[in-house]
């Protein structure tokens, strides 16, 4: 093979295990972060467990722990995929860098054994003797000279980028049977889990004997979670309201007269101003990589009408998501944007709002707030402290985003975990 499409197909090979290293990193950092999640969850979970509060709420973690375990076997199954195609390349590699060492080494045999047989006809003082003029025995001593060199460095290259890649296909092994045993623990602990899922579905059937009763608490949280969102919809059309009087106002300072700042003022859609609309524009540009409005949690109940976790015949409302976090976790701000309400829903239970152009962001089930209405926020800012129910043990924030006054499902605008 011409030492150029030798050089050639090295390159590309070099270069597609680049590519494959890059994908590895990143299957890495994804293992971590579900790693780091599956400990989140297990503190959780030793937490309520502790608190023997709620068993429905230890079901859902551990639920979601399996579900994290899963998708770190995929994670690792992936990873072992991607070595297990490096050494397939590499070994392709170095068997046809065997072939042609094993070529030049029988044209090696092969010239050596001609000089050999005719040494005493034309040695290489008489081949560069013979010459009929200096010139010509001049680059007759360099082509002898420069074909010797070309097969020994050809040969030493070959030799060396065959013993890199046997010694990388070694190491690659030596990953693939970590990452194999990997796989191995994570099923087995899958297994494990899986048994703990079945011991917990067990206790969740006790309390279904007592169907009624958990029926009517059902029903009674129901109906203060829809009084929670009326309110939430009446303030928020009491700002926006606000809102359109303030730039109406605006508007007829500066046009006195005119038929628009005579117009009804709207209670279900802002009238936004150039700065609104960019931040309403930023915040839409962001759909699907908003940060979580916690550090760490999952969603314990989604968006929308549900079957219940425990009573699967009875279906729940959820304006927004109900996310699972750690006690004494904080609220912060998924965007930038102005605080436009500070609500006070019970004694023990704040919300705020967040105005983001014509969105609004809201956060309930606060114990304390730390931003005031008229507040400007930056994303992430730390605006209040999730609130730990004395009932249930349970540390959940309930996350609403709406456009104007209608209702969004925020899994499709936070960050995939």
């Amino acid at each position: 093979m011409p030492k150029f499409l030798l050089s050639l197909v090295l390159i590309c090979a070099t270069t597609f295990v680049w590519a494959q290293d890059s994908q590895q990193e990143k299957l890495e950092q994804r293992k971590a972060q579900i790693q780091q999640e599956i400990r989140d969850n297990e503190k959780m979970l030793q937490s309520v467990r502790k608190k023997e509060k709620s068993a429905v709420n230890e079901y859902l973690i551990q639920a979601n722990k399996i579900k994290l375990k899963e998708k770190l076997i995929n994670t690792t199954a992936k990873q072992e995929r991607l070595i297990s195609n490096d050494m397939y390349i590499n070994q392709v590699q170095v068997n046809k860098l065997k072939k042609e060492l094993k070529v030049l080494k029988e044209d090696y045999a092969e010239m050596i054994l001609k000089s050999y047989k005719s040494r005493s006809e034309q040695s290489r003082a008489m081949f560069i003797l013979s010459s009929e003029s200096f010139l010509q025995a001049y680059k007759r001593a360099q082509y002898l000279k420069q074909y010797t060199a070309f097969r020994k460095n050809q040969g030493l290259e070959i030799q060396s980028k065959t013993a890199q890649l046997v010694d990388f296909n070694a190491k690659l092994d030596g990953q693939r049977q970590v990452k194999k045993k990997i796989i191995a623990e994570n099923q087995k602990e899958k297994v494990t889990l899986e048994v703990e899922k079945k011991e917990q579905q067990k206790l969740v059937n006790s309390l279904k004997k007592d169907k009624n009763k958990i029926a009517a608490d059902i029903r009674s949280k129901q109906s203060e979670s829809k009084r929670i969102d009326r309110q939430i919809d009446r303030l928020i059309r009491e700002a926006i309201a606000e809102a359109n009087r303030k730039a109406a106002a605006e508007r007829a300072k500066a046009n006195p007269g005119s038929a628009e700042t005579k117009a009804p003022v709207s209670s279900s859609k802002i009238v936004m101003t150039p700065e609104d609309k960019v931040l309403a524009a930023d915040f839409k540009a962001n759909r699907g990589r908003l940060p979580w409005p916690v550090e760490k949690g999952f969603i314990s109940l989604g968006y929308g009408d549900q079957p219940h976790p425990l009573h699967p015949s009875i279906t729940v409302h959820n304006s927004g998501v109900e996310i699972t976090t750690e006690d004494g976790a904080s609220a912060r701000a998924v965007f930038a944007g102005e605080v436009s309400k500070v609500i006070v829903l019970s004694p023990v239970n704040k919300a705020v709002v967040i105005q983001h152009g014509d969105y609004f962001t809201v956060y309930q089930n606060l114990s304390s707030v730390s931003v005031s209405q008229g507040d400007k926020v930056t994303i992430k800012q730390n605006i209040g402290r999730v609130r730990t129910s004395g009932d249930t043990g349970k540390t959940i924030i309930k996350f609403l985003i709406m456009q104007n006054t209608s209702n969004n499902n925020p899994e499709g605008w936070l960050q995939s975990r």
